[in-house]
């Protein structure tokens, strides 16, 4: 059979170069004679040639779904290869002239030693040096065997969480396949509502339709809010200069963002607070319209979000770093007023300024942390000692995609420190939070007072808020920035340098308590009982219930403690109890506290002790004779603890008090005590026997009576920061007393004058008891 050279195919011409590439004939295009065996030897070696790589990435397609496999000697052969070169040589460090062993050798563990193994890893995957070591004597094998052993179940382990995962992810891609089809057969049969025909979308994708009715949308407010300014603005009585405002950008059409925002931001915003004046709130309470002030929160949010993001990212010269013992990073005021020239209004008269910058890792997920900002409830539970109120008035967005990317909402928050000589904060803000390009989450507040018409402005909130960054194994980094105008002029003189140093209300008493209650629900959420635990806690259900039943504890005490305008406390008067406060309270249906007339009785001085040697004096339940006079001098035993923290002081304890009298039957009491940075508590309450044997078992804590008392310990200052009045300031204790008693069961009944000197002479003997006791433990020997 003749074939002509330059007809042949070209995968034989270009295989087989070598063999007939080489012929002079072929070089000058002339006909070549092939017989029928060759042609036919040629095609095979290139079919051949044309099998090799599809054949080898079948075959690593087949190796790779092999062990990827559910099959469970996939992962035993995965263990077993990660351990074969157990002396550590590679083979290119071997011997050429010895020859390695054609066959392996496998060391099988006995049952015994991949029980206890087993049970060791549950408890501790990552044993150092020493558990290695003390398990391999244990089990007859040797440290490296253990350590190999650990390392291939650590793999094992994350190999079935990642095939759960991945099966789980094929299940909700799946769904979303689905529900994606279901959306396009909607779009295909949707009609158009003018006309009743079918919708022309084009090519307009279902999210940018929906995004241009909401643009629509936006683009009305933001021509009724400028009819509102212009109505106002352009009245005679209004004595502001309008240069260049927002609303005037809006009326030349420019879209909102290209509005600067830095303008609204800056000094123009004392429009919207001559239109708030002018038009009595017209924007926020909604006289004329609803949402008419939404567009200008907006805004205002967007520009304390990127103030808040550049202040929690840079350094010096902008944040003064702290010294050896300062309590936190202090803002540089002159270069933020050169940074950011058009932050809120010039600072009122009487307004002084109060920045503080701080940092941790906590042991918890920024989704997490997110979650508890945005949600009120568990905001108000998580900072319980620093906020006493606070209310969500109105949410104007929920964010997007499932989560709190680009949530919006207006709170009123009253902020307190554990005293009543330390009067409350209340602000009133947008809260802010957003997802940025590099992964972290931010959430800013910024105070609307501006756009509230109010006759005494005694806080405002500059951008204040955290960054929020993941890290590995579940943790967060979190830096907060707490930056507010404040007047202080009302705060006692022993609490003053507190304040004035930014450990009462600063930042890093935020951080502080954020890190001691993300360790505390870590605690709640723990599946087993700690070793550390002990006493007659038997169940994960019922060691649950007792701390509920502590945090609702701990909650009840700082609210009736402090100088919240929600209270009204009477100072009594007589000799030694003028700094006594007292207040009442009627409980009606209320099944956390006893039916009838509570009173409520605080006091707050200084001691010249440190907190720390205060703390632990007060928390210890050996020298509790020496204070509580309520306990008769009994012996107090600790029935139960439980640690919530990596520091010992941080823990919930089961009290008895072992009574003297044989008459009188014992007593069980519920201890909290916590620490952190910026102070400590020390709260407990009497509890009935029959009501804590059902939270034991697992019980609902909530229908358990209390009515918690305890102590307050602050520093009375920053370390090494000086010597004030009185000697506050030398490194001693602010520490406040606090008591919740029953003084009648009748919630009608009237007070009587017997009941406040009896709660008085009991608070005043209590803290002289508590001086005697600290001094005397203090005195050297």
């Amino acid at each position: 059979m003749m074939i002509p050279a330059r007809h042949m195919p070209s995968m034989i011409v270009r295989n087989n170069a070598a063999a007939y590439g080489s012929s002079s004939a072929l070089s000058l295009g002339q006909p070549n004679m092939l017989d029928n065996q060759q042609l036919q030897q040629a095609l095979q070696q290139q079919h051949l040639l044309d099998q090799i790589p599809a054949t080898t990435a079948e075959s690593g397609d087949n190796m790779m779904r092999g062990r990827a496999s559910d099959d469970p000697l996939g992962d035993e052969f995965e263990s077993k290869s990660g351990s074969e070169n157990v002396d550590g040589v590679s083979v290119d460090d071997q011997d050429p002239n010895q020859r390695p062993s054609k066959k392996k050798r496998y060391t099988r563990h006995t049952q015994h030693q991949i029980q206890e193994m087993e049970a060791f890893f549950k408890e501790c995957p990552h044993p150092d040096d020493k558990q290695r070591k003390e398990l391999s004597r244990e089990l007859g094998l040797e440290p490296l065997q253990v350590k190999f052993w650990f390392q291939n179940k650590r793999t094992q382990m994350k190999n079935q969480h990642e095939r759960q995962e991945n099966s789980q992810l094929r299940a909700e891609n799946e769904k979303l396949r689905a529900e994606n089809m279901r959306y396009k057969e909607a779009l295909s049969s949707a009609s158009c509502p003018n006309c009743g025909g079918p919708a022309a979308l084009g090519e307009m994708s279902f999210d940018e339709h929906h995004l241009r009715i909401e643009n629509a949308r936006l683009r009305e407010e933001i021509d009724r809010v400028s009819a509102i300014a212009a109505k106002y603005v352009g009245k005679p009585m209004v004595s502001f200069p309008v240069l260049s405002s927002p609303l005037a950008a809006a009326r030349a059409g420019a879209s909102p963002l290209d509005i600067g925002v830095g303008t609204v931001y800056g000094a123009d915003a004392d429009i919207f607070g001559v239109v708030a004046a002018a038009g009595a709130g017209e924007l926020l309470r909604g006289a004329v319209q609803p949402d008419a002030g939404k567009p200008t929160i907006v805004e205002l949010a967007v520009a304390a979000m990127e103030e808040l993001v550049r202040m929690a990212q840079l350094d010096e010269p902008l944040w003064n770093a702290p010294g050896l013992d300062g309590p936190a990073e202090t803002l540089n005021e002159e270069e933020y007023a050169r940074m950011f020239p058009r932050g809120l209004r010039p600072k009122q008269y009487g307004l002084k300024s109060e920045a503080s910058r701080d940092s941790a890792v906590v042991i918890m997920t920024h989704a997490n942390l997110v979650e508890i900002l945005m949600d009120v409830n568990q905001y108000t539970t998580v900072f319980s000692s620093i906020v006493s109120r606070a209310a969500t008035l109105e949410v104007l967005s929920t964010g997007v995609a499932g989560n709190y990317n680009g949530a919006l909402q207006v709170m009123s928050v009253e902020f307190q420190v554990p005293s009543p000589l330390v009067p409350t904060r209340e602000s009133y803000f947008v809260r802010y939070c957003k997802q940025n390009s590099d992964g972290t989450w931010a959430v800013v507040d910024v105070s609307l007072d501006s756009l509230r018409p109010s006759s005494v402005l005694k806080c405002r909130r500059r951008p204040s808020g955290c960054l929020i960054q993941e890290m590995p194994n579940g943790y967060s980094k979190v830096t907060w920035v707490e930056h507010v105008e404040v007047d202080d002029r009302s705060v006692h003189n022993i609490y003053k340098m507190l304040v004035n140093s930014g450990l009462a209300f600063g930042a890093r008493r935020w951080v502080g308590t954020l890190d001691r209650q993300c360790e505390r629900l870590a605690s709640v959420m723990a599946s087993n009982i700690p070793t550390s635990d002990i006493g007659v806690i038997t169940s994960t259900e019922g060691r649950k219930s007792m701390l509920r039943l502590a945090e609702r504890m701990v909650m009840s005490f700082c609210g009736g403690v402090t100088a919240s305008a929600a209270h009204q406390w009477t100072t009594l008067s007589g000799s030694g109890a003028e700094d006594v406060r007292v207040m009442t309270r009627k409980s009606v249906d209320d099944p956390g506290r006893p039916p009838g007339i509570v009173l409520n009785a605080a006091t707050s001085f200084w001691i010249p002790f440190s907190p720390k040697r205060v703390f632990d004096f007060l928390r210890d339940e050996s020298s509790r004779s020496e204070w509580d006079i309520l306990s008769n001098g009994g012996v107090v035993q600790e029935m139960a603890h439980i640690a919530n923290g990596r520091d010992h002081g941080n823990c919930v304890s089961l009290l008895r008090v072992n009574s003297t009298n044989s008459n009188q039957s014992n007593m069980l009491i519920l201890q909290e005590s916590c620490t952190d940075a910026s102070g400590s508590y020390v709260i407990y309450a009497p509890v009935d026997v029959v009501a804590m044997n059902v939270v034991l078992n697992g019980g609902d804590p909530d229908y358990v009576a209390l009515l918690p008392s305890g102590f307050a310990i602050l520093p009375d200052g920053p370390a090494g920061g000086g010597i004030a009045d009185g000697g506050v300031g030398m490194g001693g204790s602010l520490l406040t007393v606090a008591f919740q008693i029953l003084v009648d069961s009748v919630p009608t009944a009237k007070l009587s004058l017997g009941s406040v000197a009896t709660v008085n002479s009991l608070i005043a003997c209590t803290v002289e008891r508590i001086k005697a006791a600290v001094s005397g433990e203090s005195n050297p020997q």
